[in-house]
């Protein structure tokens, strides 16, 4: 536990993180965003932890920034409003730097910086009930933790721009199809899948994960020449590895492997 605003638990190398402001629908004020980017730095460190769930208490996910937190009658300054953003700034990068499987089960709104955390999930689950939006242009601010960068890599530009310049509320269905999440599904099977899903990267090779993680990350800003040299290294450390002398021992003995990714049924 990291505090009331976040929940982090570990179990079996699977860590679950919980955004607990219910009563917010997990809206982040400044003492959730610290939480948030204290516990994923941690888990990045903890060696034990192969796999992180990322969700929220009460039925929802997250509704995005604290929004009665922000008022504050134009007290401040452009130069302290900016200074204000270096959480948000630290919470994507300590989100895109997490180097083992991320899952965000989003269940109700993920809206705004909630909609934005869970594009830096390697997997994205949503429940049938899920309501998603970037509604930042709804109250005359623009999209935030890094969402110019991600939303666009994930839907397109064309697409990114519709979703950002409408502030439009969609579904689950939806999600789906823009390649947003990648199952939807009810909202009491939706935990259940994401740590089904969890322990089974669990049992993957972490540095052949890391390695593509950071290799997947790049190849949109890359060229071919550049991949296929990121290639050639990241192979040769991972066929290095003791897992992968591991995996060559069981094929040959025929016996299970370590990974095995499950099927949704």
């Amino acid at each position: 536990m990291t505090g009331d605003s976040v929940l982090l638990e570990r179990a079996d190398g699977v860590a679950v993180l919980t955004l607990n402001r219910p009563s917010a629908k997990n809206a982040i004020d400044i003492p959730t965003t610290d939480a948030l980017v204290a516990s994923l730095r941690a888990l990045r460190a903890d060696d034990d932890i192969r796999a992180v769930v990322l969700t929220g208490a009460g039925g929802d996910f997250c509704a995005g920034g604290d929004v009665k937190g922000m008022a504050d009658g134009g007290s401040r300054t452009v130069e302290q409003r900016r200074a204000g953003m270096a959480r948000y700034a630290e919470l994507a990068r300590a989100l895109a730097s997490l180097d083992k499987p991320l899952i965000a089960a989003v269940d109700g709104v993920a809206f705004g910086a909630g909609l934005s955390m869970a594009l830096y999930a390697d997997i994205v689950l949503v429940s049938t009930r899920a309501r998603l939006a970037m509604v930042f242009h709804r109250i005359g601010l623009v999209p935030d933790v890094g969402a110019w960068y991600q939303l666009p890599r994930v839907v397109g530009l064309q697409r990114a721009k519709e979703l950002i310049y409408s502030a439009r509320e969609f579904g689950a269905d939806e999600a789906v199809r823009m390649n947003i999440a990648l199952e939807a599904l009810a909202p009491e099977a939706l935990m259940p899948r994401a740590m089904e899903l969890a322990r089974s990267l669990a049992g993957a090779s972490p540095t052949a994960f890391s390695l593509s993680k950071r290799a997947l990350a790049a190849t949109l800003q890359s060229d071919l020449e550049t991949m296929l040299d990121m290639e050639a290294s990241s192979q040769a450390i991972a066929s290095s590895s003791a897992y992968f002398r591991e995996a060559i021992r069981r094929f040959a003995a025929k016996e299970p492997a370590q990974f095995r990714w499950p099927n949704k049924d």
